[in-house]
């Protein structure tokens, strides 16, 4: 298969991706698609998402990995969560070559942010913080559909393991070649499709990831697993170094790790997690209950009593919830030494 051969690697990889570095708190970034739309990018009912941003203002993307960056995030995550090969070719008319440089680009802007970021810092007063990493977006093909079977992951009863992984291999290998530093398969329904994923990575060895699933309640996938089954399937791969839950409501996230954590008991892995913002979605009229979410980063500590190190945001929280995440996490470990 033909991947394009990406110039990230001109770009210093300053901060790999260790086994002592992933086991320390680490903060992620928010909703980069929402922050988007907050700018007045008009997304929501784009096939591609955020992704079309990549052939069209890749400046804007970078800006808001750029924000969250400052904010505070050890760990951005590319635009590519509903992008794909045979997406981009249907949607923005492109080839195939075209579209793998897409992909590729996805990367290369968030690591250029993570560079820019640094060197910025290095001429501040505050040069402490190290190198922030870029995870390669892996969502699930649900996403790709543009029809919200993301939310229910009912189109895995009618693929097989090796369907969802025909369509999957071009993009994750995609972001591997171009030299994302980690791999992050995010919001996934279904442990049918997760399983997919995490066999996929063989074929890339030298990759690690994490896989985090969407879930309709404290207990349960949005395709009706149990989490803890769930996320014990996939840390037993070596490739799968943390698991958990985002695009979530974050008053599920605590009764989800608790479930899980009775179950998985590998010191060497642990819980992420990164929900929305508490608001809920309505179909023609959008986001509401903004009013009544209480901060992000006021569930921080007991996520992080949970066994939870990496913890950031998703669907509508912004550079400012990132901030008081990271506030969250250092008091945190300042009263638990």
């Amino acid at each position: 298969m033909w991947f394009c051969q990406s110039h990230v690697q001109d770009i210093p990889n300053t901060c790999l991706l260790t086994e002592t570095s992933t086991m320390e708190t680490k903060v992620l970034d928010g909703g980069l698609a929402t922050e988007l739309d907050f700018a007045g990018f008009n997304i929501n009912d784009d096939p591609l998402w955020s992704a079309r941003l990549l052939a069209t203002n890749p400046a804007a993307i970078k800006q808001v990995h750029k924000s969250f960056l400052t904010a505070g995030s050890d760990v951005i995550i590319t635009a590519t969560y509903q992008a794909s090969i045979p997406g981009f070719q249907e949607y923005l008319g492109v080839s195939v070559e075209e579209a793998h440089k897409l992909m590729d680009h996805g990367v290369r802007i968030a690591k250029q942010a993570c560079l820019e970021f640094s060197k910025e810092r290095e001429k501040g007063d505050s040069p402490g913080r190290r190198t922030p990493l870029a995870a390669g977006s892996v969502g699930p093909y649900g996403a790709c559909l543009h029809d919200a079977s993301e939310y229910t992951g009912e189109y895995v009863d009618t693929m097989s393991i090796e369907e969802l992984q025909r369509w999957h291999r071009p993009r994750l290998g995609q972001l591997i070649t171009s030299g994302a530093d980690m791999v992050a398969i995010e919001t996934i329904p279904a442990l049918k499709e997760a399983a997919a994923l995490v066999q996929l990575l063989r074929e890339f060895p030298n990759t690690r990831a994490w896989v985090t699933f969407s879930c309709k309640d404290g207990l349960h996938t949005c395709h009706g697993e149990s989490f803890p089954e769930a996320v014990a399937a996939v840390l037993k791969s070596p490739q799968v170094f943390a698991a958990g839950a985002n695009c979530c409501m974050p008053e599920h996230v605590a009764p989800l790790l608790q479930k899980a954590r009775e179950l998985c008991r590998d010191p060497a892995k642990f819980f992420i997690a990164y929900p929305n913002s508490g608001e809920k979605w309505a179909a023609g009229t959008g986001w509401y209950g903004k009013a009544d979410c209480c901060p992000l980063s006021t569930y921080v500590p007991e996520w992080l009593d949970l066994g939870a190190r990496w913890i950031g945001g998703c669907c509508r929280t912004r550079p400012d919830d990132i901030k008081d995440i990271r506030t969250s996490i250092e008091q945190w470990k300042k009263t638990t030494g």
